[in-house]
């Protein structure tokens, strides 16, 4: 759901862009994790994070040597980092040329969200369908938790435990990434979305519950549009 979290996760495939001569950048070390010999998945959640910051934009070349320098490792997980980033639609490797940053288009995060927004929708149907009265009385619970504060790192606690509920109570394996930290208007939508699933699910309203969910989730795809928009992450025109 959040995958602004593993967007500092995983993306969905983004529009490429046209490679820029790259400048000398002067990149920030890693702050948040120490990172470790070969440690690619980490060195991608780095790299991420500049383009996310607007550090490197899109159309710029990925400074790997920099990069690796930042981070005080070899090339080796820099590398492992592009081949990650470009699967999620980051980056673009040019023959004999290196990776470039990608830019995004507006429909892939609605389409992202739309996705998420059915799966859970479908999943939120089954589970009420099924009418575990414990299900029903933990999203409740959960529901009352999400109101009760505003703290990013408990509002994602809550709601991946809100979204796991649904998800084992329809039987799915699909579970979402947090994203609060990073997009904290959504916590007002998160705290009306979940209590208004919670109540379709006491009243045994399948279709009210996924229509919740749906419309929740719609928002939140709104709000990671106007983000990406200020960052400029999103593909310019052409």
């Amino acid at each position: 759901m959040y995958f602004i979290s593993s967007m500092l996760g995983a993306m969905p495939k983004a529009a490429g862009a046209s490679p820029k001569a790259g400048a000398t950048l002067s990149l920030p070390g890693a702050q948040h994790a120490v990172v470790r010999q070969a440690s690619g998945e980490q060195a991608a959640g780095y790299i991420r994070r500049l383009i996310f910051d607007g550090e490197l934009q899109q159309g710029m070349r990925l400074p790997q040597d920099q990069v690796a320098k930042a981070l005080g490792v070899s090339r080796i997980p820099i590398r492992e980092a592009i081949v990650a980033l470009e699967s999620e639609g980051w980056v673009t490797t040019r023959l004999h040329r290196g990776a470039f940053i990608n830019a995004f288009d507006e429909e892939t995060i609605r389409d992202h969200y739309e996705l998420y927004g059915l799966v859970y929708g479908l999943a939120a149907r089954r589970a009420v369908r099924r009418g575990d009265p414990e299900m029903i009385t933990r999203l409740g619970e959960l529901a009352r938790q999400v109101v009760a504060t505003d703290a990013p790192a408990e509002i994602q606690r809550v709601a991946l435990a809100f979204h796991g509920t649904v998800v084992a109570g329809a039987m799915s394996a699909l579970v979402p990434g947090p994203f609060f930290e990073l997009v904290p208007e959504a916590i007002a939508s998160e705290q009306s979305g979940l209590p208004a699933v919670a109540r379709a699910a006491k009243r045994g309203d399948g279709d009210r519950a996924a229509k919740e969910y749906a419309k929740m989730l719609g928002q939140q795809a709104e709000m990671v549009v106007d983000l990406f928009r200020r960052r400029n992450l999103i593909a310019r025109s052409a």
